[in-house]
C-alpha cells in the first residue's frame, strides 16, 4: 500500500505544474476528472494487481474489478480533483482494504506535504514524515464552543444550496471557526491528528472516506451518520470528531430536522 501511495503521490506533484487535460462527469459543471486522475489510477491498479493479483478494486476512476475475493481495495488515486485542477495544492492519494465488509488498512498520503497517515485495525493510527513516524491522537478540545471543524459541499451544492449552508449557519453560532479544504481525505487525517476538532460533509463516496475513517478510529476518534448512528462508508453522511464534542455535534444536526 504504501508503494502505490507514495509512487501516485509522486505522480501528482510532479505534473502539478504542467498542462493536463480536464473532463466531467455526467454532464457536470462541477464534477471534475483530470488526467493526472487517470495516470495514479492506472499506476495503483498495476501495483495492486501485480502484489494481490486476487483482490478485487472500487475506485472513484475505473470501472470496478470483481473476481469474488474476500478482499477489496477501496482507491481514490486523486482526492480532491477541483483542487488540483486550479492549482490549490491540498489533494491527498487514498487507499482503503476491506475484508468482508471491514475496513482493515487504510492510508492517505499528501504529497504536497510529504505526510503519509496509515492505520491497521487494532494497531492505532500514525502519520509518517521527514524520516519519522509518530502516534496520532485526536484533539483534546472538550466543547464545541472551543473547536474548529472542517467541512465539504457536495456536487449536488447549486440544487442543494439552502440545505448544506444552513448546517453551516447552525454550526457558525457555535464554534471558533469553520474551514472547507477540498479533500474529504485528508479532512478526515486532520481530525486523527488533532488539527481540527470535527468534520461533517454529506453524500461522499467510499473511496472519500475508506481509509479516513478507520485513521480517524484507531486515533481515538469518532465515526457515525447525522443521527448518531453507525457510520457506513456506503452512507450519505459523515461526521468524524474527537469525540469529546460528538454529541453537541449531533445536537446540532438535530435541531435542523425539526
Amino acid at each position: 500500500m504504501f508503494l502505490a501511495l507514495t509512487r501516485a503521490g509522486k505522480l501528482i506533484r510532479d505534473a502539478f505544474d504542467r498542462p493536463r487535460k480536464i473532463s466531467y462527469k455526467n454532464q457536470s459543471s462541477i464534477n471534475l476528472v483530470t488526467s493526472v486522475d487517470q495516470a495514479a489510477d492506472r499506476l495503483i491498479r498495476e501495483i495492486i494487481n501485480r502484489q494481490f493479483p486476487g483482490h478485487d478494486t472500487l475506485t472513484e476512476v475505473s470501472a470496478p474489478s470483481s473476481r469474488g475475493s474476500p478482499f477489496k481495495w477501496i482507491i481514490d488515486p486523486l482526492d480532491g480533483t477541483t483542487n488540483y485542477a486550479h492549482h490549490f495544492p491540498q489533494v491527498g492519494v487514498s487507499m482503503a482494504l476491506e475484508y468482508r465488509n471491514k475496513i482493515i488498512l487504510g492510508g492517505v498520503y499528501d504529497p504536497f506535504r510529504d505526510e503519509l497517515f496509515w492505520a491497521r485495525k487494532g494497531r492505532g493510527a500514525w502519520l509518517k514524515h521527514a524520516g519519522r513516524q509518530r502516534r496520532l491522537s485526536v484533539s483534546l478540545t472538550p466543547s464545541l464552543s472551543h473547536a474548529l471543524l472542517l467541512t465539504g459541499f457536495p456536487y449536488d451544492r447549486r440544487e442543494r444550496i439552502d440545505l448544506y449552508l444552513s448546517y453551516v449557519k447552525a454550526f457558525m453560532a457555535h464554534i471558533q471557526g469553520i474551514r472547507r479544504a477540498g479533500a474529504a481525505a485528508l479532512d478526515l487525517c486532520w481530525v486523527a491528528a488533532g488539527r481540527v476538532d470535527g468534520y461533517w460533509e454529506w453524500r461522499l463516496k467510499p473511496w472519500d472516506v475508506a481509509a479516513g475513517k478507520l485513521i480517524v478510529e484507531e486515533a481515538g476518534g469518532r465515526m457515525s451518520n447525522f443521527s448518531g448512528r453507525r457510520f457506513s462508508v456506503y452512507g450519505e453522511q459523515t461526521l468524524a470528531t474527537n469525540g469529546r464534542i460528538h454529541r453537541s455535534m449531533l445536537r446540532v444536526m438535530r435541531s435542523l430536522e425539526r
